[in-house]
């Protein structure tokens, strides 16, 4: 295990609704992470020595980073109860508090980065993506998971209308076009905040950080997901998921 600075960050709502992450979506609770997120960042993460889990909540994408035979692995979290939970269920890594746009880190520290559905909870996109090149070494490799920009807009979801004759279900898509700010209602009385940005806001900002796409991945949604959300199963072409494979060129 490597040492990582503890750095402080204000009490949000991700502070305040950090356990019911943690029960709903860490420790085989979450389909979606069982069966697709967490085996594809296993295999992106392979062969990787020094990595960095930005936004690691309470550490399963870090743990299992460290199951791969790293000799470093750091997450990181603004919250202070994601990261004494991380701390708590131990398994390897070590974990700072500190924010993506703020990383306590040298230049070329790391082999890796992932950051994993967390891009879509950040207002600085543009320091944060700055900072990811800056501490990622040449030819290094960002792992980055979003839920999909496209949809996933505001207001965007599946239509089952059944007022038409014949009936007709169909997605609508929310104004992709507009960058905006959404306090979303996850569960009865849980608000989250969510960045909607369109792609290409994502893919520019990568380039100009030296940050190149090699690969990119749609997932269908995986069957676990779609026996617990039944009325998505008639829209189980339509991905959730987005990943971009990126490396760190060089500074030109």
């Amino acid at each position: 295990m490597c040492d990582a600075p503890l750095m402080l960050a204000a009490e949000d709502p991700w502070e305040k609704h950090a356990a019911w992450w943690q029960e709903g979506f860490s420790q085989g609770a979450d389909a979606e992470y069982e069966e697709q997120i967490l085996p594809l960042a296993a295999d992106l993460l392979s062969g990787y020595d020094r990595i960095l889990d930005i936004g690691a909540g309470e550490g399963q994408v870090s743990r299992l980073a460290s199951t791969g035979g790293s000799s470093c692995v750091i997450g990181i979290d603004p919250s202070l109860a994601q990261v004494t939970k991380a701390g708590e269920r131990a398994g390897g890594p070590a974990y700072a508090r500190a924010e993506a746009a703020y990383l306590p880190f040298g230049d070329a520290a790391f082999d890796a980065v992932v950051a994993c559905l967390v891009f879509e909870h950040i207002q600085e996109v543009d320091a944060s993506l700055a900072e990811v090149a800056r501490v990622l070494r040449p030819g290094g490799r960002f792992a980055f998971f979003l839920n999909h920009p496209l949809l996933q807009a505001p207001g965007s979801g599946w239509i089952d209308d059944q007022v038409l004759d014949p009936p007709e279900q169909y997605w609508r898509i929310g104004p992709y076009l507009v960058e905006s700010l959404e306090s979303e209602e996850v569960e009865k009385g849980i608000f989250l905040p969510f960045v909607h940005r369109p792609l290409g806001r994502y893919v520019n900002a990568l380039a100009e950080n030296d940050l190149f796409i090699r690969r990119m991945y749609e997932p269908a949604p995986p069957e676990g997901f779609l026996a617990r959300a039944v009325e998505y199963r008639e829209a189980s072409t339509i991905p959730r998921l987005l990943v971009l494979v990126c490396e760190r060129t060089e500074v030109r």
